[in-house]
């Protein structure tokens, strides 16, 4: 409750309380429906291997400069694989705890997590694991079990994230053994499932059918209370089943501003990219605040009202300080007789987390 307070605050001062950031371009996996590298994931023809992505020093230092411009409550840090940039990672999730921040990292595991890590405060570390061991070892290889149990040894506060496809829901039994497997693991704190979210018009082998997602969904339900590493309540279980039918409708989508590995350009609607068929969609992060924005307060009143009137606030804010800042500017020019400097718009964080 006291994160959805403040998430309000920056909300009504005209900001998007969640970042999500894809560290950068590369990564050593190609995972069958991989959103990040399918064609359209960033509204057009360039895709995420067109764009400049950074290392070193100047990664650091930009990705704390967009923090600084967004001031973000939440961060989230996806790929491409974030562990490719694993160096400049342990410089920079210290500067972001020290500042209050909480930090998710999500990541296959490919590489030995650094132990350090799990002393850092506000930190969270999902792994992304599709399915039982056969299949995931044939999908995400190099990242394969017997490597992600090796990459994760030594750690408490592990969140196993299994993305449940067409093909793992028709498998009967596989949901049931996957929660059991990975409740067993000592580094595993909790277990999150998600259901594959198709694109728009999508036909592949990972789209559930709505009959698969109504059988996934009761079985998660089912099977919460045996496994209590299986953090998937009700609330959330029933905003997975009633999705939203485009991003208007998700908290999600409008409280969390995503950026590309250029840090510079925009993945809209949300961290999907493309057109995600919204009717169809299984985030569990979207459920999750889908469920926050359910619940009632004393007298009746929805979480989500109160976000969808703060929204409108908000962006009444935002749009009063642009133009606060526009003749602050103008009148500076006035003054000193020069023009403007010319904003660089490929590597301001600033102005592109405006747009």
């Amino acid at each position: 409750m006291i994160w959805v307070v403040r998430a309000w605050h920056a909300i009504l001062m005209g900001r998007r309380p969640a970042l999500s950031v894809e560290l950068t371009r590369e990564c050593p996996l190609s995972c069958p429906g991989c959103y990040t590298y399918q064609a359209g994931h960033l509204g057009g023809a360039v895709g995420v291997r067109d764009l400049t992505d950074f290392t070193g020093d100047e990664l650091v230092e930009r990705v704390m400069a967009l923090v600084g411009a967004e001031r973000p409550l939440h961060v989230s840090i996806v790929g491409g694989e974030p562990l490719v940039r694993y160096r400049e990672l342990s410089r920079l999730l210290p500067r972001l705890s020290a500042r209050g921040i909480h930090t998710q990292v999500v990541t296959s595991a490919v590489r030995p997590i650094p132990i350090e890590w799990a002393s850092i405060r506000n930190l969270s570390i999902s792994v992304s694991i599709d399915g039982l061991q056969p299949q995931h070892d044939a999908r995400r290889a190099p990242a394969t079990y017997d490597r992600i149990l090796r990459h994760i040894d030594g750690h408490s506060g592990i969140t196993a994230h299994c993305t449940v496809t067409r093909q793992m829901a028709r498998r009967g039994g596989d949901i049931e053994a996957f929660v059991s497997v990975w409740s067993k693991v000592p580094a595993v704190r909790r277990i999150w499932m998600s259901l594959y979210t198709p694109q728009v018009g999508e036909l592949s082998d990972e789209r559930l059918e709505p009959d698969d997602r109504a059988r996934v969904i009761a079985e998660l339900g089912r099977l919460g209370p045996a496994f209590p590493k299986l953090r998937m309540g009700p609330e959330l279980l029933a905003a997975m089943a009633a999705p939203p039918d485009s991003p208007d409708g998700c908290i999600f989508a409008k409280t969390t501003f995503c950026v590309s590995a250029d840090l510079a350009t925009p993945v809209t609607p949300c961290q999907l990219g493309g057109r995600p068929d919204c009717a169809s969609c299984g985030c569990m992060a979207a459920a999750g605040i889908a469920a926050i924005g359910r619940h009632r307060l004393p007298g009746g009143l929805r979480i989500g009202r109160i976000f969808d009137w703060s929204l409108r606030v908000g962006a009444r804010t935002r749009r009063l300080r642009e133009f606060v800042q526009r003749r602050h500017h103008g009148r500076r020019t006035a003054d000193t007789g020069q023009p403007e400097e010319p904003v660089n718009r490929a590597t301001s964080p600033r102005t592109n987390a405006a747009r």
